[in-house]
């Protein structure tokens, strides 16, 4: 790496000098642009709160399509791992599902526990000393295993909690206001084990036009997706009663699989944004239970000037800073209650109804939404390899063109000239 960045060092300084002959002004060439991209962790003040709080020991569990914890900046950060759709490797670090669908894990990861690669290089993630659990699930598809999707998102979440989760991060979507009988159990088990669990409300852009599970089991934390001037994203976020928070979805860098760094938008990059959160307050609030950590979040966000609770932002912009150092009073209400009150009054009523005919085509949960998408805006970041041997070189051999071209035409200036003379 020093050795690249050395030779960066010395291009650019030999495209500086050729510029300067062509009288052309231009920025310096930067080794990292992908820190440049993380907007959110100053203008949410991640940094600030990484004064108070890192995230440090909390375990965190990413049920999606698998965490590759070899890529540079998750290196040493996936601590335990699990497949659960029968595609996969037994640590949870194999991308399972389709082309589309395999880098979604991964990205999100990279967003919550991110390390870097150096000083300033790389994806931080919000939560940086935080550790990850990876549990690969198959999304949008039927896996032909005995286990259904479904079933595979509640064996997540018991093993996440068996395995020491403290957070559980969700960016899915199974695109139903209900849910499955076995995800009551395994949220119940997860609550009952003091654990908070943080979903994704879901993309008007991928069909999500309101919030579905598992962002509208009562208890969760909900996460909206806001723009870079804080406004309701309208593709990359959806709306609902649910909805308790809002957080950057637009324009997010992340890791893919094979170490490269990719743009992408949608509430599945917001969510880890918000367990990352979730962390740091865990970490420096540890006698606090799941309640009071989701009541700290939720009552230091920033309306924003937005009439709050709102179906669009919940109770506002997150706030880093204040959920870490407000005086925040105690509540005694917990997401334990609320789902076991939800189940008394629902499940009652529904047992006394006649059960609907079943569909022929089962639903599946879905990444929220499955990216990189081919038809998205996704912008390749440069890394500072190709910045020292592809974009550089290329921008010297353009310059050196031009130099010579204007060479060139003096030339032949010189030589009409020196001609008509001559012949005078």
């Amino acid at each position: 790496m020093r050795r690249r960045r050395g030779a960066l060092a010395r291009a650019g300084a030999v495209l500086a000098a050729t510029v300067a002959m062509l009288g052309v002004a231009v920025a310096p060439a930067r080794a990292d642009t992908v820190r440049d991209y993380e907007y959110w962790l100053t203008e949410y003040g991640f940094t600030t709160a990484w004064n108070t709080s890192r995230g440090e020991g909390i375990k965190v569990a990413v049920i999606d399509t698998g965490v590759v914890g070899s890529v540079a900046e998750l290196q040493g950060v996936v601590v335990g791992g699990t497949d659960l759709s029968g595609l996969g490797t037994p640590d949870g670090q194999t991308p399972v599902g389709t082309a589309e669908d395999k880098h979604h894990g991964t990205l999100v990861a990279s967003l919550l526990a991110g390390r870097g690669t150096g000083p300033g290089a790389g994806v931080i993630g919000v939560a940086p000393d935080s550790l990850l659990l990876s549990a690969s699930v198959a999304f949008g598809e039927e896996t032909g295993s005995a286990v259904s999707n479904d079933d595979q998102i509640a064996q997540a979440v018991k093993w996440a909690v068996d395995n020491g989760a403290k957070v559980i991060n969700m960016s899915l979507t199974r695109n139903t206001r209900d849910w499955p009988e076995s995800w009551d159990d395994a949220f119940l088990y997860a609550f009952s084990h003091d654990v908070v669990i943080v979903a994704a409300a879901g993309n008007r852009g991928s069909g999500t036009t309101e919030v579905g599970a598992p962002a509208t089991i009562p208890g969760v934390l909900t996460v909206a997706g806001v723009d870079r001037d804080g406004t309701a994203s309208f593709d990359a976020s959806s709306q609902g009663i649910t909805i308790s928070v809002a957080a950057p979805s637009e324009d997010l860098v992340g890791v893919m699989p094979d170490g490269s760094h990719v743009t992408w938008d949608g509430t599945s990059g917001a969510t880890p944004l918000v367990s990352g959160l979730v962390a740091l307050v865990r970490a420096e609030y540890p006698e606090l239970d799941a309640g009071n950590i989701i009541n700290r979040v939720i009552k230091t966000a920033n309306p924003d000037g937005h009439e709050v609770p709102s179906p669009l932002y919940g109770w506002g912009l997150i706030d880093p800073v204040a959920a870490l150092t407000a005086d925040v009073p105690l509540v005694e209400s917990s997401p334990l209650a609320e789902l076991q009150e939800w189940i008394r009054v629902h499940r009652r009523a529904n047992a006394e109804e006649p059960e609907p005919p079943a569909t022929e085509t089962p639903i599946v949960p879905i990444g929220d939404p499955p990216l990189p998408r081919a038809d998205s805006a996704q912008t390749l970041l440069p890394t500072p390899w190709t910045l020292a041997y592809i974009t550089v070189p290329l921008s010297l051999t353009a310059g050196f063109g031009t130099l010579a071209a204007l060479l060139g035409i003096g030339a032949t200036r010189h030589v009409r000239r020196s001609t008509r003379a001559r012949e005078q």
